[in-house]
Order: C-alpha cells, then sequence, then structure tokens
C-alpha cells in the first residue's frame, strides 16, 4: 500500500541523468538506409486502434504500420543548402551544395490528419503533410524569411515540441524548444502557428517574449532540450544548459509556463539536482505516462521527480518574486491569484539553484541510459530502459526500484536511442535504434513459467500465480482474480498451500476442478498424496504423461490430503447405458461405440448421453398389453425412444424367459426395426425410398420420416437443386470431357435431369452414370469463342454450373469451371530407348486441367502412360539371376543423364540382385550378383536391360569356386614367398590375400569377390631362443634401479622447485599487496593535495606567461642563443645617432615584406640554398611571424601559398603522408607559429586548467618519494629509464618554515629527510611562494636555509666538511645527515647575490658540473665503483650495496600511472573534444585540408587523418604538453619532464592510424598506456569527424578573428627586432636579387630597387644587393 500510494497521488516529470565524470518469435522490423532521428506514434495508434508509426530520419520520412510495414515514404533530402544562405536557396548562393536533411522534429496534428514536419535544411524550415499519406505535402514554403526558421540547421541542436492550443483562437499552434545555433533562429522557446491567420502566416512565431526566448539565452549558455510535454493546462520543458562558456558543467531545468499565456508571462525555471551534490547534472532521457490522467516518469540514475512536488515548488518561487522579495516561504497567494502571470508582475521567473528540487538516487548503474518508456500494470509503475549497448532493462519504481530483468529478444549491441514506444494494446514496444525500428518485444513473459516458485522469482510486476488455473498470468488474464488469495503477485514472493478440498472421489482418467480453501502460503508437493484403487489405473495414468494434468487439477490440496481413484465395473457398465449415467463415478454413453466411459466436456454431440440422464438412453418402453395369455394370439405393441443414431434397418430379436428362475426360451421373433431419415438427407432420396416403408419428405421438419410421423401433407416437389462441387474444375477449350456435378436434390431418375449449362456452354448427360439425388455425369461442348476485337470483349471461359430438373426446378453452382488448355514447356528427360520404357516428367502451365483419365500423351505419336497424382517408379538398379523359363521379377531402375537402365538379368532357378557401385554417361560398375544354385554355369545367361530394351553380355563367365592345396610351405621368414595353388581352371583376377592371427599362428585367407577361403596356418620363424629366466631379470632389474633413481632424483627437485616457488610467491603476494595499498594510499593523498590546488585554481591563480612571453618561448627558445636570444632579450646593437635612419629602413623592409611576390621570391630562395639548413628555416618563419604579427590574415594568405605548393609537391611525388611531419621547410614553422597564435585564449579559457593540473598532480606525486639529485631518477615516475632502481629508506618530515624578514608566521613544509638541502629549499619556496609565478620567487642559490635545533644555528648546504666519504665518492648531505627530526624550525634567509630566470639553468649546469668533478652522489653510487667499497658499509644499508632486479619495481609505474590517470583524461578531453568549444582556426584550417584532399584524387582518407594530426597534435600540442614551461610560468625539473615526455608519446600514439602490436619486448612506456590507447584513438576519431560536422568558418569570419589578435598583442612584440634580422638574411643571402630579376611581376614593382635602397640604409654604405 505504501508503493501504491507514493505511485498514484503524484504526476511524475520522468528524467534520466548521465553521471559527467571529468573525463519470443520473430519480431517485425524496419530498416531505414539513414540514420533515425525521431519516431511518433499516429493518434489511433495511442487509442488503441492499429495505427501507423511515423519515422523522422536522415533525407527521408515513412509512414509505417503498426507490424512495421512500409505504407508510405517520401524522400526529404539531400537539398541543396548552406547554412550561410538564406532561403530560398538559388544559383545565387556559390556555396550551395548537397545537403543532408535530419529531422529535427516530428508532431501529429490529429484533429486536422495533419503532420508537422520539421528539418535541418533551410535554416530549419517546417512542412505539414498528410497524416494518411505522408507523401502528399499540404504545405510548404521557403520565402517567408526568418519568422518561418522553427527547427535548427545543425546537427547537434536538440529541438522538442509539443501541440497547444489558445483559447481565443480557433488555430491550432505548437510551441517549440531548441538549443542555440550560429545559423538559427534566435528563438529558442517561440509558439508557431499552423495557418494564416492575420498578418501572420504559417509557422510564424505568434508571441513576441523577447525577455525569455533571447536576452536571457544568449550564446555562452549552451542548452539541450530533452522533452516537452503538456499537463493541467501548462507547458513543460525539460532541458539542461552550461553556465557559460568556461564552464563546461551541466545544470538539468524544468520550465513551466501555461499554455493559454500569449505573453510568456508565466514562464518560470526550476533546477532539478539529482543526488545532494547533484553528481548525475545532465538530462538525458525522459518519458511520460498518461494513464487514468496520472502522469508519472523514472529518473533512472538519479531518482524521481513527482510533477506535483514540481508545480508546488514553482507556487513558493513565483510567490516569492511576487510579493516576499524573493524568498521561498509558504505564502503564495499572488501565485495562485496569477497562476499565468501578467504584464505588471515581473517575468520570466528562475529559482536560484540553492532552492534546487532535489531528490537522492533511486537507481544507480554503470553505463549510458539512452531512453525509457514507462507503463503501469496493476497500479504498479514499470520502467523499460533502453542502454547504450543495446539492452532493454525492466524495473520496478517501488519504494525500492530494482532491475528486475531484461526483456526477452535479441541484444543487437545497438544504442537503444530515445525513441521507445509502446504498441496500442501495451503489451509490445517498438524499440529504435540508430537504423532500425523493431516490434514485438514483449513487456512480460508469464507464461513461460510453469511454477508458483518461478513465478514469484521473476518479480515481475505484471505476473502473479493463478491459483485456480494453476499458470502464471497476468492479473486480467486469472478468473476470479478479485477474490482474495486467487492471484498471487509475483513481487510479493509468496505461493499457496490447501488443506481441504473436494469431491473425495476422481477417475483416474480424469481431469476436474477440485475445489478448496487457501489456509497458508506454501509450496504444494504431488508426492506427498496417497492413491488407492486398482495399481494399472494408476500406472496408466503416468504413462500416459497425465502427471501434469493431475498435478494442475489437484494443485489445490494439502500434502496431508487422501484422495481415493475409482475403475469402473465393466460387468455392471460397459453394456448398459442406464446403468452407466446413474453410477456414482458421473460416467457417460457413447451410443454409436456402445460404450460407457469417464465424463468429459470436449466430447459432445448427439450420441453421447451425460451422467444422470438416463432419459436419453436409447431404450424401448411402455409394452401393451403387459399380460399376454398363452395359446392366444395378442398384438404386442411398445414404443422406443432416441433411436435417431441407429442405422436404417435394425433387426430385432425378442426373448422370452421366466420371471422366477430366469431362464430363457428359444424364440424366432424377429422384426424390422427402421428409420426412414438414415441416408435419406434430402427430398430426393426421400422419395427414392422403397414405397414399402412408406416414408415421406416433412417439409415442416425438413426431414425424412414415417408418413404417420408428419403433421404435414407430402409435397408434390422437391426443393430446388443445390450443387455442392464440380470436378473437374478446369477443362480443355474444345469440351468433350465429363463433368461430375455433385449436390443434393438432383432428381429422382436419370429421366428427370432436363437441361446442365456448364459455363454457359451445354453439356451432355451421361444417364448411365446417374446417382440419385446427389451426382451428376455430363459431357461439356467446346468453349465458346471470343467475339472479334472490334466488340466489347466478354470474358466466356469461366462460368457456374446449372442443373434444370423436372418441373423446371434450377439449381446454379457457387464454385465456377474454367475452360484453359495446358501449356507443356519441358521434358526431362529429353533423350531415351527406342524401345521405350522410359519415366518422363512434363512440366508446363495449366497441367492440372481435367481428370486423369482425360488425359493422353504421346511421344513421337507413340503413347505414354500418365502417372499424374500416382507414385512414380523409384530409380535403382539391379541385377538378378533366372533361368532360361524367363521368370523374370520387375527390377529397381537406374537413371543417367541420357540412359535409363533398368536391370541386368541373369539366367538361373533363382533371381539374385545386386545394387550398382558407380554410374555415369558411358559406363556402369556393379559387383556380380552370387550365384547360390547348383546349376551348370554354362547355364547362367546375362542380359542387360536398358528400360524395354534387353542385350545378352556374352563376354562374361561364371566359373566354379576355386580349391585350394594344402601349403606346401608354412613358415614365413624375411624372404620367404608363400605359394598358394588354385585348383581351377581359369585363374581369378584381383584376389586378396588376409593374414589373421589366431593363437601362435596365423590364419592365411584369400578372398575372391564375396568369397573368403582358408588355406592354411603359417607361423613367423624364430631365431635362438634364450630363456625368460636370464631374460625378465635383466630388463627388469635395471629398469626397476633407473626408475627409482629417477623418481629420487624427480622428488628432490620438485621438493626444491616448490619451495622456490612458495618463496617467490609470497614474494609476489607482498609486492602486489604493497602495489595495491600504495596505490589508494597515493590517490588518496594526491586528490586531497588537487583539492587544495584547485581551490587555488579557482581563485585565478593558475601562473599563465602573458602573449609576448608566450609567444617568445614558442617561437624562440628552441634556438642556438636560447634565452640570451636578441628576440627575448629585445636589444639590438645600433648608435644611437642611426637609430632614426635604421626605423625608417625597417619600415620600408616591412612595406618590402608585405608584398607578396617579394616575401614568395624570398623564401623560395632561401629555401633553394643548401646552407639554409632546418633550423635556420625554423628561426626565418619565427622572425617572419613576428614581423608580420600586425597583419595576421596576409601571414595566413602567404602560409596558404606556400602550403598549397608544398601539397602539390608530396602529392606528385606520390608521398603525401609525409607532409607536416616535420618542420624543414619555412611554412611548416609558420604553421606551428601560427597555431600558437589562434590557439592562446583557448589554452587560457579550456585547455589551460587540466594542462596545469597534470603538471602540478605530476610534480607532487614525483616529489612524495625520493629523487636522485644527481642521476635524475624518482621513485615515483612514469618513465622507467627514469625510475629509481633501488629501495631507498625515507621519512616524510613536517617542517616549520620562517622566513627571515617576512613577519614571525611559520609554514608547514612537508619535505623527506633523504632529500637534499637544495631540494628541501626548493620545495620550501615552492609553499611558502605559492601564490607568485615561477619568475618572481627568489632563486634556489639565493637563499640560506639555517636549522635552529638548540640556542645556536646551523646554515645547511649540499657539501660541507661533514659530508660522508664512501672511498673516492662523496655523498650530498641531506636532511637525515644532519639528523633534522620532524617538526624542526627551519629559517629561510635571503643571501647578497641573486639570479635571473634565464642565467638559473646555465649556473645549474655549472654547479652539477662542480659536483661531478668531485665524484659526489646521492642516493644511488654509480654501479662500477660499488666493488671497491664491499667492506665499507658507512651509512649504506644491504639494500643499497645489494642490487635488486630493477624491473620489479616498474610496478610503481603502474602505481603512479592510475593516480594521475583522472588528470591525464581531463587534458585529452579538453583537447579532443568537439562538442564543446572549438577554436575557430582548428575548423577553418581542417576545412582547408578537407577541401585540398578533395582537389587531389589520390588522397585517401588516412593521408588526410594524417595532415590533421601533423598540423594540430603532433606539431602545438605535443609541444605545450612537453613544455609546460610555454604557457606558464613554472619550472619543469627533468624528472618531470621524463614523465610529460611519456605522457606526449601516448597523445602521439593515440593520433596515428597505425596499429601497434605489442608484446614483452615492447619499451615499458608503451606497455602503460596501452589499455587506454584505443579509447584514446577514438576520442581523435570523433574530435576530428565532430570538426568535419560543425559550421565552416568563413574566410570573413577568420579573418576578423586574426585582425583582432593582430590589434590586441601585435604592440607588445620586437616587431622592429624581428625585422632586423631578417633583413640580415637577405643581406646574407643575396641570390634574392637575381630572383626578383627573373620575376616580371617583381621587375613590374620595381622590388630589387626597393631592397637596394633599404639595405644602403642599413649598412649605411652601397652594397651588391
Amino acid at each position: 500500500m505504501i508503493e501504491r500510494r507514493w505511485v498514484w497521488q503524484f504526476a511524475l516529470v520522468a528524467l534520466a541523468t548521465v553521471y559527467l565524470s571529468p573525463s519470443y518469435g520473430k519480431m517485425a522490423e524496419f530498416t531505414s538506409d539513414t540514420l533515425i532521428n525521431n519516431v511518433v506514434a499516429g493518434p489511433d495508434l495511442r487509442k488503441g486502434q492499429g495505427g501507423r508509426l511515423y519515422v523522422g530520419a536522415v533525407n527521408a520520412l515513412y509512414q509505417l504500420n503498426q507490424n512495421l510495414e512500409v505504407e508510405s515514404r517520401t524522400e526529404t533530402g539531400p537539398r541543396r543548402d548552406n547554412r550561410q544562405c538564406t532561403p530560398p536557396v538559388t544559383d545565387a548562393c556559390e556555396e550551395a551544395v548537397d545537403t543532408d536533411n535530419h529531422n529535427k522534429l516530428l508532431l501529429v496534428h490529429a484533429a486536422r490528419d495533419v503532420l508537422v514536419v520539421c528539418g535541418s535544411v533551410f535554416r530549419g524550415i517546417c512542412s505539414l503533410r498528410n497524416l494518411s499519406n505522408v507523401e502528399q505535402l499540404l504545405y510548404f514554403s521557403d520565402t517567408k524569411g526568418e519568422k518561418s526558421y522553427v527547427a535548427s540547421a545543425e546537427e547537434s541542436v536538440s529541438v522538442v515540441g509539443v501541440m497547444s492550443y489558445f483559447t481565443t483562437r480557433d488555430g491550432a499552434n505548437f510551441t517549440v524548444g531548441k538549443g542555440y545555433g550560429s545559423h538559427d533562429s534566435t528563438k529558442l522557446i517561440s509558439t508557431r502557428i499552423l495557418q494564416d491567420f492575420g498578418d501572420w502566416v504559417v509557422f510564424d512565431s505568434i508571441i513576441e517574449a523577447s525577455a525569455v526566448q533571447a536576452n536571457p539565452f544568449v550564446l555562452r549558455y549552451l542548452h539541450d532540450f530533452r522533452f516537452a510535454f503538456k499537463d493541467g493546462g501548462f507547458v513543460y520543458f525539460l532541458f539542461s544548459r552550461t553556465l557559460g562558456v568556461q564552464d563546461t558543467k551541466n545544470f538539468t531545468f524544468i520550465s513551466r509556463m501555461c499554455e493559454d499565456d500569449q505573453g510568456y508571462y508565466s514562464y518560470t525555471e526550476l533546477q532539478l539536482n539529482c543526488s545532494a551534490a547533484n553528481k548525475y547534472n545532465k538530462a538525458q532521457v525522459k518519458t511520460s505516462v498518461d494513464r487514468q490522467h496520472f502522469h508519472m516518469g523514472v529518473c533512472v540514475f538519479a531518482g524521481m521527480f513527482p510533477l506535483q512536488f514540481i508545480n508546488n515548488r514553482l507556487v513558493e518561487i513565483i510567490g516569492a518574486c511576487y510579493s516576499h522579495h524573493g524568498n521561498i516561504n509558504d505564502k503564495a497567494d499572488m501565485a495562485l491569484k496569477y497562476k499565468c502571470g501578467a504584464e505588471f508582475l515581473p517575468s520570466p521567473l528562475a529559482s536560484k539553484a540553492e532552492f534546487a528540487l532535489t531528490v537522492e538516487p533511486s537507481l544507480v548503474r554503470k553505463g549510458h541510459m539512452t531512453a525509457v518508456a514507462v507503463a503501469v500494470e496493476m497500479e504498479h509503475a514499470v520502467a523499460f530502459l533502453g542502454t547504450a549497448t543495446g539492452e532493454v532493462l525492466k524495473v520496478h519504481l517501488s519504494a525500492h526500484p530494482e532491475v528486475y530483468g531484461r526483456a526477452p529478444g535479441e541484444v543487437t549491441g545497438d544504442k537503444v536511442n530515445k525513441n521507445l514506444l509502446f504498441d496500442a494494446d501495451h503489451q509490445h514496444l517498438y524499440i529504435t535504434t540508430e537504423k532500425k525500428v523493431r516490434k514485438r518485444l514483449p513487456v512480460q513473459a508469464c507464461h513461460l513459467k510453469t511454477d508458483c516458485h518461478s513465478c514469484v522469482n521473476m518479480k515481475d510486476p505484471y505476473c502473479g500465480w493463478c491459483v485456480l488455473e494453476g499458470r502464471c498470468t497476468r492479473k486480467q488474464d486469472c478468473s476470479r482474480s478479485l477474490e482474495d488469495n486467487t492471484w498471487l503477485w509475483s513481487p510479493n514472493q509468496q505461493c499457496v498451500q490447501i488443506q481441504a478440498f473436494s469431491p473425495p472421489n476422481l477417475s483416474c482418467r480424469k481431469t476436474q476442478q477440485v475445489g478448496g480453501s487457501s489456509l497458508s502460503w506454501v509450496h504444494f508437493l504431488l508426492s506427498s498424496h496417497t492413491f488407492r484403487g486398482p495399481v494399472e489405473s494408476i500406472r496408466r495414468v503416468r504413462d500416459q504423461h497425465s502427471i501434469r494434468q493431475v498435478v494442475i487439477v489437484l494443485y489445490l490440496l494439502s500434502v496431508s490430503s487422501r484422495m481415493t481413484y475409482k475403475q469402473l465395473d465393466s460387468h455392471l457398465l460397459c453394456c448398459r447405458c442406464i446403468s452407466c449415467v446413474t453410477s456414482q463415478w458421473g460416467c457417460q454413453w457413447n451410443t454409436e461405440s456402445h460404450s460407457c466411459s469417464d465424463s468429459d466436456d470436449s466430447v459432445g454431440g448427439n450420441h453421447i448421453v451425460k451422467p444422470q440422464q438416463p432419459e436419453s438412453c436409447p431404450q424401448f418402453e411402455s409394452p401393451e398389453p403387459l399380460l399376454i395369455p398363452v395359446g392366444f394370439e395378442i398384438p404386442i405393441s411398445f414404443q422406443g425412444r432416441n433411436l435417431e443414431n441407429y442405422m436404417q434397418e435394425v433387426n430385432v430379436s425378442f426373448h422370452i424367459k421366466q420371471s422366477d428362475s430366469e431362464k430363457r426360451i428359444d424364440s424366432t421373433l424377429t422384426v424390422v426395426l427402421y428409420n426412414c431419415s438414415v441416408g435419406r438427407e434430402d427430398c430426393s432420396l426421400c422419395k427414392h425410398a422403397d414405397t414399402k416403408y412408406q416414408c415421406v419428405w416433412c417439409s415442416a421438419s425438413r426431414t425424412c420420416v414415417y408418413r404417420e410421423l408428419c403433421p404435414t401433407p407430402q409435397p408434390d416437389q422437391c426443393p430446388d437443386p443445390e450443387i455442392t462441387d464440380i470436378v473437374p474444375r478446369y477443362g480443355p477449350l474444345n469440351g468433350r470431357i465429363s463433368v461430375t456435378i455433385k449436390g443434393s436434390n438432383m432428381g429422382i431418375k436419370k429421366e428427370d435431369i432436363r437441361k446442365i449449362t456448364v459455363a454457359r456452354v451445354d453439356c451432355v448427360h451421361q444417364e448411365d452414370r446417374y446417382s440419385v439425388s446427389t451426382s451428376v455425369v455430363c459431357e461439356i461442348g467446346p468453349a465458346r469463342r471470343v467475339p472479334p476485337s472490334d466488340l466489347p470483349f466478354e470474358p466466356t471461359n469461366s462460368g457456374a454450373v446449372e442443373v434444370e430438373v423436372e418441373g423446371g426446378r434450377r439449381g446454379t453452382s457457387k464454385v465456377v469451371f474454367t475452360y484453359r488448355d495446358p501449356k507443356p514447356t519441358t521434358v526431362q528427360p529429353a533423350k531415351g530407348p527406342a524401345a521405350g520404357g522410359t519415366v518422363i516428367t512434363i512440366g508446363g502451365e495449366n497441367l492440372d486441367t481435367a481428370t486423369k483419365d482425360d488425359v493422353t500423351v504421346s511421344v513421337g505419336g507413340f503413347p505414354c502412360e500418365v502417372y499424374r497424382g500416382q507414385k512414380v517408379p523409384s530409380d535403382h538398379i539391379e541385377t538378378y539371376n533366372q533361368t532360361k523359363k524367363h521368370c523374370t521379377t520387375a527390377g529397381l531402375s537406374y537413371s543417367s543423364a541420357f540412359l535409363r537402365l533398368n536391370s541386368l538379368i541373369f539366367s538361373c532357378l533363382f533371381q539374385f540382385v545386386q545394387t550398382a557401385l558407380t554410374k555415369n554417361d558411358t559406363h556402369l560398375q556393379f559387383y556380380s550378383p552370387p550365384v547360390n544354385c547348383c546349376l551348370d554355369s554354362q547355364s547362367l545367361r546375362i542380359v542387360l536391360q536398358l528400360d524395354n530394351v534387353m542385350e545378352e553380355l556374352k563376354s562374361f563367365d561364371y566359373h566354379p569356386d576355386p580349391t585350394f592345396n594344402k601349403l606346401a610351405k608354412n613358415i614365413i621368414t624375411e624372404t620367404s614367398i608363400i605359394i598358394v595353388t588354385v585348383r581351377t581352371d581359369v585363374s581369378p583376377k584381383g584376389d586378396l590375400r588376409e593374414l589373421r592371427h589366431s593363437g601362435g599362428f596365423l590364419s592365411l585367407q584369400v578372398k575372391f569377390g564375396h568369397g573368403e577361403w582358408m588355406v592354411g596356418s603359417v607361423y613367423y620363424a624364430r631365431k635362438d631362443d634364450i630363456p625368460l629366466a636370464i631374460i625378465i631379470p635383466a630388463v627388469i632389474v635395471p629398469m626397476l634401479l633407473f626408475i627409482a633413481i629417477s623418481v629420487y632424483c624427480y622428488r628432490r627437485k620438485s621438493q626444491q622447485a616448490e619451495r622456490e616457488y612458495e618463496k617467490v610467491k609470497h614474494q609476489l603476494e607482498n609486492l602486489e599487496e604493497s602495489v595495491r595499498d600504495r596505490c589508494k594510499k597515493e590517490f588518496t593523498d594526491l586528490m586531497i593535495e588537487m583539492e587544495d590546488h584547485t581551490s587555488d585554481l579557482s581563485e585565478g591563480r593558475i601562473p599563465f606567461l602573458d602573449y609576448k612571453t608566450y609567444t617568445d618561448r614558442n617561437f624562440f627558445l628552441p634556438s642556438i642563443d636560447g634565452a640570451k636570444d636578441p628576440m627575448i632579450t629585445g636589444r639590438i646593437q645600433i648608435p644611437e645617432v642611426r637609430r632614426a635612419t635604421v626605423a625608417q629602413a625597417l619600415n620600408q623592409f616591412s612595406n618590402l615584406l608585405n608584398s607578396k611576390t617579394f616575401l614568395i621570391n624570398f623564401i623560395r630562395t632561401l629555401e633553394s640554398r643548401p646552407d639554409f639548413n632546418a633550423r635556420s628555416r625554423g628561426y626565418f618563419a619565427s622572425l617572419l611571424t613576428v614581423a608580420l604579427h600586425g597583419k595576421l590574415e596576409y601571414y595566413t594568405d602567404i602560409m596558404r601559398t606556400l602550403l598549397l605548393e608544398l601539397m602539390d609537391e608530396h602529392v606528385q611525388n606520390k608521398n603525401p603522408k609525409l607532409m607536416l611531419r616535420r618542420s624543414e621547410t619555412v611554412v611548416e614553422r609558420m604553421l606551428c607559429n601560427w597555431m600558437s597564435i589562434c590557439l592562446y585564449q583557448f589554452l587560457r579559457d579550456t585547455a589551460g586548467e587540466p594542462l596545469y593540473k597534470l603538471y602540478k598532480a605530476l610534480k607532487h606525486q614525483v616529489e612524495k618519494g625520493p629523487v636522485d639529485a644527481k642521476v635524475k631518477k624518482a621513485k615515483y615516475t612514469l618513465n622507467d629509464t627514469g625510475l629509481l632502481g633501488d629501495d631507498v629508506e625515507y621519512s616524510v618530515l613536517t617542517l616549520q618554515v620562517l622566513v627571515h624578514g617576512e613577519g614571525p608566521d611559520v609554514t608547514p613544509v612537508k619535505v623527506l629527510n633523504c632529500d637534499t638541502i637544495t631540494q628541501v629549499k626548493e620545495k620550501i619556496i615552492d609553499q611558502v611562494y605559492r601564490n607568485l609565478p615561477y619568475s618572481q620567487r627568489p632563486k634556489v642559490d639565493s637563499v640560506a636555509l639555517e636549522w635552529r635545533p638548540g640556542s645556536t644555528g646551523q646554515i645547511l648546504s649540499d657539501l660541507d666538511l661533514t659530508s660522508q666519504k664512501e672511498g673516492c665518492w662523496k655523498r650530498l648531505n641531506t636532511l637525515a645527515h644532519y639528523n633534522v627530526r620532524d617538526n624542526a624550525t627551519l629559517v629561510l634567509s635571503r643571501v647578497l647575490h641573486t639570479q635571473s630566470f634565464h642565467q638559473q639553468q646555465d649556473n645549474h649546469e655549472e654547479k652539477n658540473a662542480l659536483l661531478e668533478d668531485d665524484n659526489t652522489f646521492h642516493l644511488v653510487r654509480p654501479a662500477d665503483e660499488i666493488d671497491e667499497v664491499k667492506s665499507k658499509r658507512g651509512s649504506m644499508k644491504d639494500k643499497a650495496m645489494t642490487k635488486a632486479i630493477t624491473e620489479i619495481y616498474l610496478t610503481r609505474l603502474l602505481s603512479v600511472k592510475g593516480t594521475l590517470q583522472q588528470f591525464v583524461d581531463d587534458f585529452f578531453r579538453s583537447v579532443l573534444c568537439s562538442s564543446s568549444v572549438v577554436p575557430p582556426a582548428v575548423k577553418y584550417f581542417f576545412d582547408f585540408l578537407d577541401e585540398q584532399a578533395l582537389r587531389h584524387d589520390n588522397v585517401e582518407e588516412e593521408t588526410l587523418h594524417i595532415w590533421k594530426t601533423n598540423s594540430l597534435p603532433l606539431r602545438f600540442w605535443v609541444n605545450i604538453l612537453r613544455n609546460p614551461h610555454f604557457i606558464f610560468d613554472v619550472h619543469v625539473t627533468e624528472v618531470v619532464d621524463a614523465s610529460l615526455h611519456v605522457i606526449a608519446q601516448t597523445f602521439m600514439d593515440a593520433c596515428t592510424k597505425t596499429e601497434h602490436k605489442l608484446s614483452r619486448e615492447s619499451p615499458s612506456n608503451k606497455l602503460l598506456y596501452a589499455k587506454e590507447i584505443s579509447t584514446y584513438k577514438k576520442m581523435v576519431d570523433d574530435y576530428y569527424k565532430g570538426i568535419r560536422q560543425m559550421i565552416p568558418v568563413s574566410d570573413q569570419d577568420m579573418n576578423t578573428h586574426l585582425a583582432e589578435v593582430s590589434r590586441e598583442h601585435t604592440d607588445k612584440l620586437n616587431t622592429q627586432v624581428a625585422l632586423h634580422q631578417l633583413y640580415q638574411y637577405a643581406s646574407k643571402y643575396y641570390d634574392i636579387i637575381q630572383s626578383l630579376d627573373e620575376d616580371p611581376a617583381a621587375q613590374n614593382k620595381q622590388l630589387t630597387l626597393r631592397l637596394q635602397q633599404v639595405a644602403a640604409a642599413l649598412e649605411n654604405k652601397v652594397t651588391d644587393l
């Protein structure tokens, strides 16, 4: 009752969410050629009248009946269109191409028999189609402008709608909600009219509420509408949206407004949270069910939202906004008074996030739910959930929802899409996948369960155990289910036990309902019953497999009850009807078989007398007189009753017996008892009866009766003839065949037949074949001729049969006779012997014309016997013998392509049969049959029979069986030959000799054909035998000794191996447990640490580099000069007096560079020089990027031109896949720089945060374990070559750090006691100055660390006089060396000298060099010196000296990888997600590559994939991933850099199409991410596909974007320095002059002269230039 209340008291809105992690018989089926977008049900389907389905797919619209058969289909695309073109699209729109039309919306307007169809082409314009025939287009117009744009032109934007009506207007309308598309109408929610009304046209938006439709829903809010529905006069929209471009987290909302609200004043939003933390935050699928005016739904993965709760909360929100200053409370008077809002009231309204309606998850499952349908069964809600894997789960929405099963049917693996519908009677589901719609997935399978236990174990709300019927059914299918305890609901998990029953007696052959009363809930056991009665009867019940029937009948019996079985008394009941039906056993009497049997309701008829109906038994009664005197003749009369089923005449004998002694006296008293009605079913037959019977046809009862029994006079004429059948029904056109007409009342004698017509053709009566009343035979004449062609044609070859009898009575048949001729077309076989006997098969048309007797076949004028309808002799072959008396027996026949061989005949007294072995057109092979007669072989004759041809074979003779002489020699040696002598006149061929072993001898048998003869026995010769007494010990003793030694050695080795195995197993278990614990602990620690970092990030503390520093590091840090490069320092050596002249000259040089002719020649000239290497080309391209940064659109044009040349070159050289692989040309480096410029803002807005989190998490994980400061190896890393191969002991210390001169505040810092002092300083600086970027922090060498264990302080350093020495090696000092304890206080103070950021790396390298000169080490001493100091343990433990297997520490890689996996996935997802923000430059460049791939015919899809990969992921993202300091103000250590290289390599592998086969020899770095590579590859493929489907970025939009970047950042760059550096190349490679002189365009522009002027000004002299 609890469940029933909460299900039915509320109306539920169904919504399903997905957890956005940071990263029986054959069913009817319809298959679409394209992707299915929408499926809706017609109104008749919803009302349960069969009905239709409407399927909207890409480029097609289908109309299906309820069995998914296509009734109508229309093509909706592709259409020539482009999103930038304004409909109508004409030839003036050059960008228009054939565009797929995705169905965006289907709505059924049943009142006007109209289907609203909206597609993605033509800016989302809709059309109206006939609901009964979708091929009929009722309305479409693309000339109405923007006001008719309803849907979205983008495939990814969702559109929902619902039919609605205004009370003040007659016209219908529909309300639409859609997401935002760049070329769509700005109205996200609009009401559209369906007919012209006033100034409005069809599909016009009739409500202008800009506050709701445009302003709040700006581009940065990404809406995803999932569902729209109506209830209680309101229209509801369910959708999710993000809060901004940067914040991609989705939140789910439901909005509501009045259906009759003509100003959207009632529009109100409410946020829906699934779980307190809103973990499942995006609506994926929805459902609503209208059953008895209750709306309900399901939110799988997140719980359920009752619609009543939603409405109550909305009223609270509206009331608070109206009258209580936005505070939510119980007062809502204004909201109730103005439930549809008003113009003077505030609108639109929305709740704050803290007032969201929250429910806890009711059901949580892994994977994506893609569809849901909800049904109500017996006041219980059941949800059917479609999944991404193709399953349909069944969920009982009780107080504790659970999945109780899966809907039966084949799981195809295809994702179930949002269209999951019920059929008319809610018994089956329509399931839609990407391209298929399947029907008849049953919602329940109760009937498959045959016992109560299995029925209730299903927990299916549809099912229950029907107690009185003993089967598993739905409640409405169980009779008397409304009574208590007669239908046991499956989820209640209970069955019934019955303790009382009736009747107490039951026939062992009979099934009968047994009544009873239910007392407790237990299973009934048949085995507990006791049976009494004849054993044969019970055994017969079991043998006839009727135990199941007994179980069903006795299901209500208690286990302690007894049932009595009785057999009928054959002497008492078997031959007397009255005794049978009046017995206590309830028997019935069969008058036809004259037998008594159990009462059976299924057997009925007049011949069955039911129990307790003795008056229905056939019987004689009422004798008259009762007393008969002896010696006097007295008539005796009696009456018979119920004798209708007996024969026409019955001889009745009378017997007389004494009443006292029962003695019978002989009697010959026999009379004939007859029945007029038997055998005289119609009037004609009745009148034909012998007059002695005095039978008449009684019109009142329409039966033939005795004259005295008919109250009415006999009619003079019988009724009209009735014709029931015609044989045959087809005849030849020329007639002349007999037709048999069957029926009734067709005359009493043959002379009564007056006229017969068949198909309006006279038929001659054949009087000799006439049967009274029932059958007439006539011979038909030829068919009527067809009239001339100029007259109207009247089909005359078919017609009814009409019979006219005496008295003018006529009868016409309902069946039709047809004239037609047979048309033979084929004959098999085509050849046969002239003697005949061949069985041929004739094929053709109309061969069943006439009867077999009417058909004659002749072959070449010779008659052929017809077998139609008979069994044709089978094809065999047989050989047999016969005597010269020719006692032939019909043989079996043999068939080939051209020949039929019937038999091979031998002459003998007896015949013998033999089957052929092989057969073909020219040969027949068989065994000769054995001749078991004693006749002379000369009397045998061989005959070959080919059908009717018989040919004697004289070349084959029989000979007597051979006899053999005794063997002359029966010893077999290596060279012996056994000679067998045969006594016969002819040597047989093909003999087969066999040696069969018998005891110590071998039996020699000779085989000829089927005969075998024993010739004798032979044996093998033996050499000198050695006594067994010597052989056995000589063999067995050494063997036993060898076995014993082997067993001993094996056991010893086994035990040793077992010990070793147990030892290794124990070590591996410990290692596995250690890795598991370490992963769990470190992941927990990392999450806690990263929460602090995340809180810092939320405050905008990601240290992004400014644009200039970002470009400097990306463009020029790889240069030879590094940080000292003039482009980074911004300084060039120019005398002060010449600065103005140089600046003017550089401006002139800049103008030259802005000449495309000059720049192209300049670049070609440089690249043609062999000394212009790859490094110079890259540096030159970077200089060019800075110099042209002010005109990035011009820079892009130059890059496109050079790329086209490069592309043509690679395609012509047949190696297009190599393009853009390396930066070996100027244009490749230009592309890299162009990507860096265009993606800078994307890095800051989107990809920067996950990249920074990944860097921080990796750095934190590395520093949690020991890091060797000398060899740059760490315990925790992703790079196997940088893995610390020793198990170093260490502990974590928390230091209290006081910064000198910055106040008394103490900062806790976590370090390791094995850290060097420099490492400790770095960790302290990272923690103390964590809010400052790296460049603003003090450097390690500029601070000193002082430890104050007492009153005095001690300066800590890596090397001092206390450093430990081990041989010639000196260990770097650590905190453990100084014995610094946990919670020790250290003071950080600055020293006098400082270093800049760019000097620090060089100083580190110098310091490391000094340390190497001193032979220092940190944690691991070099391996080649270990042996020299084995005796000097020092502070190094045994573990440090005893080298372990390095590979055993590879599990640490897995530990680190598992800890960082989430951050790696987040970064990959941010970079490779096309559904979020994609930089316009990426879309623009990828479209450029797509265009060029189409331009070149030999560019494959794989090559295009490589081009895109080389241009973006490998050229830009891998560089940024390897060098985070190119975008962040951070310092990347060597250990962290090594791990970043592993992630970058994984990213590179994911972007390639090549499948890498991994093995044990593969690098550990590749094996580490082998499992994830396939997922990442799919991400890359989806990313490329998603970008291809996006709206194109026009040249104008791209130039606008580039101009904005130029305007914003150009002033920050060292443009003049770049121009000066570029000129150095012009000065060095003066071949440019020759190139310009040879170019006519350059000559026209005097580019050579202008360059010489620039050179003269810059160099202050006249130069060769």
